[in-house]
């Protein structure tokens, strides 16, 4: 036991950064098991649209939006979700709602948001729209 010690203290900030990771790890892994969403890939999103009629709700800016979206996404902005301002959404509420932005970070709040405002299907695109280009899916320009 004593050596334990002694290593601890020979070597500090090892052992605090090697604490603060398994805190953060453990975290992660509690605000996943809470999270009132599912995560998807690229592919389930298609299959998703395809078979179960799923709506994808991009939530980033309009000109992003016009630069390249998937095909039959609706733009509704963060904004318009945290103030429960969503009309082209609420005859979906018992759909599936796939939750799209750049990285698949800033999504997670928004959907996180629709699940508690009763939509019962609340998914994110896992790593946003660069995992759907990086997996070579098409993106429509200039609509909507």
């Amino acid at each position: 036991m004593q050596e334990y010690l002694d290593f601890l203290q020979q070597n500090m900030i090892m052992a605090v950064v090697w604490a603060a990771l398994f805190v953060a790890l453990i975290a992660n892994f509690v605000k996943s098991a809470n999270a009132a969403y599912k995560e998807v890939s690229a592919a389930q999103v298609t299959q998703m649209m395809n078979h179960d009629s799923a709506l994808v709700v991009d939530i980033r800016s309009k000109d992003d939006f016009k630069r390249g979206h998937i095909t039959d996404a609706v733009n509704v902005l963060p904004s318009d979700i945290k103030a429960e301002s969503t009309p082209s959404l609420e005859n979906k509420k018992s759909d599936p709602i796939i939750v799209v932005c750049k990285t698949g970070q800033t999504a997670q709040e928004s959907a996180n948001l629709l699940a508690k405002s009763g939509f019962e299907q609340v998914y994110v695109l896992k790593g946003g729209l660069s995992a759907w280009s990086e997996a070579n899916l098409p993106l429509i320009k200039g609509k909507k």
